[in-house]
């Protein structure tokens, strides 16, 4: 009874400290070397307790498309925090926002009303003046360009300048000239992976005929809040045995995880066949394994009732209601990566852009089964921390191949999970992107002064 009033503690810790985004950064520029090389010997001068201290007292306007529980507006509120920790004077606009009352909105503005940021409406004088005004303004994901024109226009040029533009997107339809067209006019770009700032280079370039700015790849990392559970033993099994018990999964049961918000891109559906297909290996096999289970995080049967219909209909027939698991979407990350084996990332498409979950998992000690795209390629070492395999339909045979494979032993999936806890200190921890991001700001400031 005492374990699990401490870990009914513990989680609703979680949900209501959301875990602080960290930036491992470095510039993306593929027609200058030099560049990139001067950009790393500034950082490995860079030291100090407080890289962005001198962010005390700026004036900082965000602006967001929308505000929900997806990576993008999660990202930026959570730089929000940051800023606000060394003394920064942060504003925020949400551009997108229900008509109704919307409890995730109501939620997250409250958070943030607590730190200290001011929260306004996207339009009207004072969004203006507050722009205007700003030292800096970070404006987040491309859809959130339709806001220069609407709101600032006549008003645009003197704020241009100073605008650091945070892309987080992968898909094609995001490059239309209303969202993107002032794009070579900001103080610079800010993109999740080396991947995605490539393929921004190139279809500003051929479909739009526009120049990206000076653009840096800016990879995530985890907070000190996340790494301090990750780290602590008695923790990790106080949650691992209230998440298991609340899914009726025993402590030798091996459980597999995707951790997405539900849609057809993040690829739950293709999971679940893969897993499926790994029973059956199993099965014909004739394997002697504990039994495996898998657990998908970020059902909302509000949003995307249709797919995650067609998700629970397959795991209907194809009788595996007792080894599938539908959990709500939260905040509260850390439970489940205390109580599972393996992360699936499975992102389809061109893949993740980056993938934050992924490096949060190898944080926990805890292999990655990761498609071969987008930012994954970048944080999963093939072999070694984890395994990758294609996106698509041909894809699901080898993710089902390498299921059995970490199903089956044991001592792999704990040397890679071992192996991607040393990569995460080596290259994702909050000490890197202070010292990073600090020197994009200032490049910032300094254009914006100009």
């Amino acid at each position: 009874m005492a374990k699990h009033s401490v870990a009914t503690l513990m989680v609703a810790a979680f949900l209501s400290v959301s875990t602080v985004t960290v930036l491992l950064m470095r510039p993306y520029n593929s027609d200058s070397s030099c560049n990139t090389n001067n950009f790393q010997n500034q950082i490995h001068s860079s030291v100090g307790n407080a890289p962005l201290a001198f962010m005390k007292s700026k004036l900082v306007l965000m602006v967001s498309h929308e505000l929900t529980l997806s990576g993008g507006p999660l990202l930026l509120m959570e730089l929000a925090f940051l800023l606000r920790a060394v003394g920064s004077d942060v504003v925020w606009i949400t551009i997108q926002k229900p008509e109704e009352l919307d409890h995730v909105v109501y939620s997250l503005e409250s958070k943030m009303l607590h730190r200290g940021i001011q929260v306004l409406p996207a339009r009207g004088e004072k969004a203006v003046d507050i722009a205007i005004k700003a030292n800096l303004v970070i404006l987040n994901t491309a859809v959130a360009g339709k806001w220069l024109d609407v709101v600032l226009k006549e008003k645009l040029a003197p704020v241009l300048p100073k605008v650091l533009w945070w892309i987080h997107e992968m898909r094609g339809h995001y490059f239309k000239v209303e969202y993107v067209k002032h794009l070579p006019s900001v103080a610079g770009a800010m993109i999740d992976s080396h991947t995605t700032a490539e393929y921004w280079k190139n279809r500003t370039r051929e479909r739009l005929g526009i120049t990206m700015p000076e653009t840096y790849v800016v990879h995530l990392g985890n907070s000190k809040e996340l790494m301090e559970v990750a780290e602590d033993s008695v923790a990790k099994t106080v949650l691992r045995e209230h998440v298991r018990e609340s899914l009726g999964v025993r402590n030798d049961d091996i459980l597999f995880a995707i951790i997405n918000s539900v849609s057809r891109g993040k690829g739950q559906d293709l999971f679940l066949r893969s897993f499926h297909q790994s029973l059956q290996i199993i099965q014909e096999k004739k394997l002697q394994l504990p039994s495996l289970h898998a657990v998908v995080v970020g059902s909302d049967m509000n949003a995307q009732t249709k797919f995650e219909m067609e998700l629970r209909k397959f795991v209907i027939e194809k009788k595996i209601q007792d080894r599938v698991h539908f959990v709500n979407k939260t905040l509260a990350v850390a439970p489940y990566l205390a109580s599972i084996d393996v992360l699936v990332q499975n992102s389809q498409g061109r893949g993740e852009c980056f993938g934050r979950i992924t490096i949060e998992a190898m944080a926990f000690r805890l292999p990655v089964l990761g498609t071969a795209a987008g930012g994954t390629m970048e944080i999963v070492v093939n072999g070694t921390t984890g395994l990758l395999h294609p996106v698509g339909k041909e894809g699901v045979t080898p993710l089902a191949n390498n299921i059995v494979k970490l199903a089956t032993h044991v001592e792999k999936r704990l040397t890679m999970g071992k192996k991607g806890y040393e990569r995460v200190k080596e290259r994702f921890l909050e000490l890197h992107m202070s010292q990073r991001i600090a020197l994009v700001l200032k490049e910032v400031l300094r254009k914006a002064s100009q």
